[in-house]
């Protein structure tokens, strides 16, 4: 009996000690930012923590900066857009036209199928010039 008990209080420990060493492994640290080596996936998770977080008013928001144009506003582009397409079909009708609007000066000539449009600026006095060659001056 005693041989027995010697048995058991000498395998007990060794059993612990031999499953404990076999589950135990390295411990290896892995960052969660991605920004430092973690997981890429975790980036919006981290953002989105982030941001509902954030109390701070952004003074320069798009949203803030946008100006809706006012009926008139809009009533005049459209305006200057129309007879700015009504002059081209003039222009194709082989007629030459001008435009002045608060902003520029539009003016269409064509040459024998050289169509030339210049544009001024009334504010800096800057000039644009296009020239459209090869129209048919039928058409």
């Amino acid at each position: 009996m005693k041989i027995k008990s010697l048995i058991v209080t000498a395998i007990v420990p060794f059993s612990i000690f031999v499953s404990g060493t076999g589950n135990t492994t390295e411990l290896i640290y892995e960052p969660v930012n991605p920004n430092f080596g973690g997981n890429p996936l975790n980036g919006t998770y981290l953002l989105q923590n982030a941001q509902s977080q954030d109390r701070h008013e952004d003074p320069n928001k798009p949203e803030d900066l946008y100006e809706q144009p006012s009926a008139l506003d809009r009533f005049t582009d459209s305006l200057e857009t129309r007879l700015l397409n009504q002059l081209l079909t003039d222009v194709g009708d082989g007629n030459s036209g001008e435009l002045i609007t608060d902003d520029f000066v539009v003016q269409i000539v064509d040459n024998d199928g050289v169509l030339t449009v210049l544009i001024t600026d009334r504010n800096t006095g800057d000039k644009s010039e296009i020239i459209v060659s090869g129209l048919n001056p039928a058409n």
